[in-house]
């Protein structure tokens, strides 16, 4: 079993990623490929799905970031973690979610279920 903590890192990471080649080649090394991503505000499946959420959020909130927000808990092959939406590091977050990953052995992503915990106002 790969390191979880790792696996968020590297997950969040694409988040991060402005480079569109960059992010697809990270998703695609990352992710199985029908891995399902499901929040309140999408449900899609395998790279591309997942890759357009991403940008879709990138272009909603160009400048921010996303970044760890405490720790992450993890047991057998699943890690749940909260992560801020952040305009510099450690900064008050102007989101945060919670989301629980799910890994397969070698520490490729099959799933990503998400809860938002705050959201900005309208």
């Amino acid at each position: 079993m790969s390191n979880l903590t790792d696996t968020v890192d590297r997950y969040l990471a694409i988040w991060n990623e402005a480079d569109a080649d960059k992010r697809a080649a990270a998703i695609a090394e990352l992710l199985t490929p029908n891995a399902p991503y499901i929040d309140p505000l999408a449900a899609v499946e395998g790279h591309d799905g997942f890759a357009a959420v991403v940008a879709g959020a990138r272009e909603q909130f160009a400048g921010l970031s996303f970044e760890l927000y405490g720790t992450v808990d993890a047991h057998h092959n699943q890690a749940r973690f909260q992560w801020g939406l952040v305009a510099e590091p450690g900064a008050e977050p102007v989101a945060i979610g919670f989301d629980v990953l799910v890994a397969d052995e070698e520490g490729r992503v099959t799933g990503v279920y998400g809860f938002l915990d705050k959201v900005p106002g309208a």
